[in-house]
């Protein structure tokens, strides 16, 4: 082992998704059914905001917790969306940002963070660098939140849970009765409850979230990446209410020492264009129609190889998990994909088990349809 490097470096595999990728160099022009962002690009209006912020000089630091204009029109939204009275918030270089200020916010050696398998994959590494315990509670066959598992899953260390609706990676949206389920546990056991809604805007019905439940004991994080297709922007937040406000306080104190603010010509686009908006629509964007499409290939997605490969219809998001045919792994089915140009994600990056692999449906119509005639094909002949 060399020297130099630290132990908590070493507990951290290298992404699946990059060794998918290197596996995949050689290839020319490949059906990309694995990249985790938008396939449009960032809407004109938005663009112009970040321009203008940029030739008007708004290009130094920002404060850490972020513009105060757009910090005034998050809280805003937060209070219109979850009913929370004076809601805490910061801004954030993206929701990832969030997850790891909350955690380094909020975790001692030892304590324990429940989420669902299969699940996001910093949900399980982020832990680890706080000496924390990541703890993946089985969602199988369906996805869903089953009260009962993650009830058996707590311990007098369990601090932490995180839940993620839309998900990524199965697309699964939880149902009132669900977040109902999940806030009752999270009383009873006096847990913090991160709800991860990057994907908010991705719902093919209404969107719910656990925040309303919780205006105590909640870190929602949003963002603005995957909304508007500017995943390389880095824009989120975090809020929170009540006792969790003092949350919120101790990240935005970990920011100045991490990330220092978010970057500052996006802050002035968001607040110019979509900051506060509570109709998905403001300052002249409207994403509807993009939102549509997604819908669209979802469909095309479910009905194209639902009769050959399990698959749990998604709620939102751009993701789908099918189960792949029982005489090979995700990895070989994968492996397989790959040799046909299309590239996938092994279900073992998102899981303990490796027997779904995760689409993503964030590509053209024409690519997406060329994608599923192969898998299709694929799938049929390892099933004879």
């Amino acid at each position: 082992m060399n020297s130099f490097i630290a132990q908590r470096a070493l507990d951290i595999d290298a992404s699946g998704i990059r060794k998918v990728f290197d596996l995949a160099a050689k290839l020319k022009d490949p059906i990309n059914l694995s990249i985790g962002q938008p396939d449009f690009d960032v809407p004109e209006a938005l663009k112009e905001r970040a321009i203008d912020a940029i030739r008007s000089g708004k290009n130094r630091y920002t404060p850490t917790q972020g513009v105060g204009g757009l910090l005034d029109k998050v809280k805003a939204k937060v209070s219109h969306d979850t009913g929370w009275s004076d809601p805490a918030a910061l801004i954030l270089s993206g929701t990832s940002a969030g997850l790891m200020l909350a955690m380094f916010a909020t975790l001692n050696p030892g304590d324990e963070v429940l989420f669902l398998d299969p699940y996001f994959v910093m949900y399980k590494h982020l832990p680890k660098l706080c000496g924390a315990v990541p703890v993946a509670v089985d969602s199988y066959p369906d996805f869903r939140f089953h009260a009962e598992r993650i009830e058996a899953a707590i311990t007098p260390r369990t601090k932490m849970l995180i839940l993620c609706s839309p998900n990524n990676p199965t697309g699964i949206t939880l149902t009132q009765a669900e977040l109902e389920a999940a806030a009752a546990i999270a009383k009873k056991h006096h847990l913090l409850v991160i709800s991860d809604e990057i994907y908010d805007a991705f719902c093919y019905g209404p969107h719910l979230s656990v925040a309303k439940l919780l205006p105590d004991q909640c870190i929602l994080l949003k963002g603005y990446s995957k909304t508007y297709g500017m995943t390389g922007w880095r824009l989120g937040y975090a809020a929170a209410g009540g006792e969790a406000k003092a949350v919120i306080e101790q990240m935005t104190k970990l920011q100045q020492y991490t990330f220092v603010c978010a970057p500052s010509m996006v802050q002035y686009a968001a607040l110019d264009t979509v900051a506060g908006d509570t109709e998905g629509h403001a300052g002249g964007v409207d994403m509807t129609p993009q939102i549509d499409a997604y819908r669209r290939k979802r469909d095309r997605v479910v009905e194209g190889l639902g009769e050959l490969l399990e698959i749990n219809a998604p709620g939102g998001a751009f993701y789908a998990f099918p189960k792949v045919p029982q005489k090979v792994t995700a990895t070989e089915f994968v492996a397989r994909a790959i040799e046909r140009n299309v590239l996938i994600i092994p279900g073992n990056v998102f899981s303990a088990r490796d027997t779904h692999f995760r689409l993503s449906y964030a590509t053209s119509d024409e690519k997406l349809d060329r994608g599923i005639l192969i898998l299709r094909e694929l799938a049929a002949e390892l099933s004879r």
